[in-house]
């Protein structure tokens, strides 16, 4: 189903501009569709890449023109044992539990061997949960770009002492290689079971800060990126990320101030 929106803001703005500040694309890659003809105002073919489109305007990319701009994206409970991106001898990829018989749901494509699907946020050996793995530019830009503002969910066990002062410097005051980290949002669920939440992923970044504090990892399971949950998908399992979600996830990246391309 070809991608449809209708342009609400007061003034006329330059096509490939609003593509880029709406997520969908980057400008180059606007300018590019746009010359292939792939791109629709109001039911006309969008011949000049400088046109702008006017308030209550619908814009319009034809199915070729989606499909090729959102690629391929598994969202997979990744289990222990598996490595994110590419491994060292020994090791097997997440991307090999990608199988016909794992997929929850349906896929027109069951990936291969030969397509490229890095992880956006990787999720180290030990640990387990959500792991988005996908060969889409503009969602890899909207998570792990420099300027994402996407916060990601963590459920830890954890083994030593918690009190308020451990939470406190868990919180805001450890540095980790040289560098001060961002504040983290700490709570505690029950016991020894810790909730975390990132704005930043540093390599294994809740381990070195509960070693700082005295405190060892005993599980970690990542529940969420952005507005995407990991919910009940059993683990192991995979399933295709849905449009509305992509979609919800570039806008989330990019905060309160929207305005970015």
């Amino acid at each position: 189903m070809a991608w449809t929106k209708t342009y609400d803001e007061a003034e006329p703005q330059r096509v490939n501009k609003w593509l880029a500040q709406s997520g969908v694309c980057s400008r180059r890659e606007a300018e590019a569709l746009i010359g292939e003809g792939l791109v629709y105002i109001d039911g006309e073919r969008v011949e000049d890449a400088g046109r702008k489109i006017q308030p209550g305007q619908t814009l319009t990319l034809t199915d070729k023109a989606e499909g090729r701009l959102e690629g391929f994206t598994a969202v997979l409970n990744k289990p222990t044992g598996y490595v994110s991106g590419q491994p060292e001898p020994g090791y097997t990829p997440a991307v090999r539990l990608l199988t016909r018989q794992a997929l929850v749901g349906e896929s027109a494509t069951i990936p291969d061997a030969k397509m490229s699907l890095p992880p956006l946020g990787r999720l180290d050996l030990d640990s387990h949960g959500l792991l988005i793995l996908s060969n889409d530019g503009v969602l890899a830009k909207a998570v792990i770009g420099p300027q994402s503002e996407l916060d990601k969910e963590y459920v830890v066990r954890v083994a030593g002492r918690i009190d308020e002062l451990t939470l406190d410097r868990l919180r805001h005051g450890l540095e980790l290689d040289g560098r001060k980290l961002r504040p983290a949002k700490v709570s505690v669920i029950q016991g020894q079971v810790l909730r975390f939440v990132l704005t930043e992923g540093r390599n294994r970044q809740i381990r070195r800060m509960c070693e700082l504090v005295g405190l060892r990892v005993m599980d970690l399971k990542r529940i969420r990126i952005g507005p995407l949950q990991l919910g009940d998908l059993p683990e192991g399992r995979w399933r295709v990320m849905t449009a509305a979600e992509r979609e919800a996830m570039i806008r989330s990246s990019k905060g309160p101030a929207s305005g970015r391309d």
